[in-house]
């Protein structure tokens, strides 16, 4: 009995993941009101769970600050011809935190910076084929140099792992 709850306790541990906070003392210091302001080029795409690439894109961003809330008018192309265009609206928080709403998110993202890297965690409405699925994203970015942000994002639903998004976004 000890062993197993040793192995379930081992386990569930593996699954708590890195946080934010393990990158505070990283440099450049990500500010999300600063690099996201003006305008913002990405490439990225999606990859099911086994790494096969499903579709490429690129994103253009119009990012405007006013205060502490940010709108992020999010254009897409992917590689089949299709485009879409999201909306964030983001917020600061008092407490340093963000959040954010778009019309395809379920509720509020949250998400926290700290030095180079920011957690962003939302649910979204993603069409595939005729359906329209909620997907849980756990969102990473990381400031490089040189104005590069670097983006993965690993996809779930109900806990199981479906697959990433990869993104490189350099700033105009």
């Amino acid at each position: 009995m000890k062993k197993l709850l040793a192995i379930l306790t081992f386990g569930l541990a593996g699954c708590a993941g890195v946080s934010v906070d393990a990158y505070r003392d990283q440099q450049p210091v990500l500010k999300l009101e600063e690099y996201f302001n003006g305008t913002i080029d990405g490439w990225g795409q999606f990859q099911k769970r086994d790494g096969t690439v499903v579709k490429r894109f690129k994103v253009v961003i119009d990012a405007r600050w006013q205060g502490n809330t940010g709108v992020l008018d999010e254009h897409f192309s992917y590689s089949d011809g299709s485009t879409s265009r999201r909306v964030w609206t983001i917020t600061k928080e008092a407490d340093g935190s963000y959040s954010g709403t778009a019309d395809d998110v379920v509720g509020k993202a949250s998400g926290r910076a700290a030095g180079n890297a920011l957690q962003w965690e939302y649910t979204l409405k993603l069409p595939v084929d005729d359906k329209v699925y909620e997907v849980s994203f756990d969102d990473w970015m990381w400031l490089q140099q040189d104005g590069v942000l670097l983006n993965r994002s690993a996809m779930s639903k109900f806990g199981f792992h479906l697959g990433e998004v990869t993104l490189a976004f350099k700033k105009r």
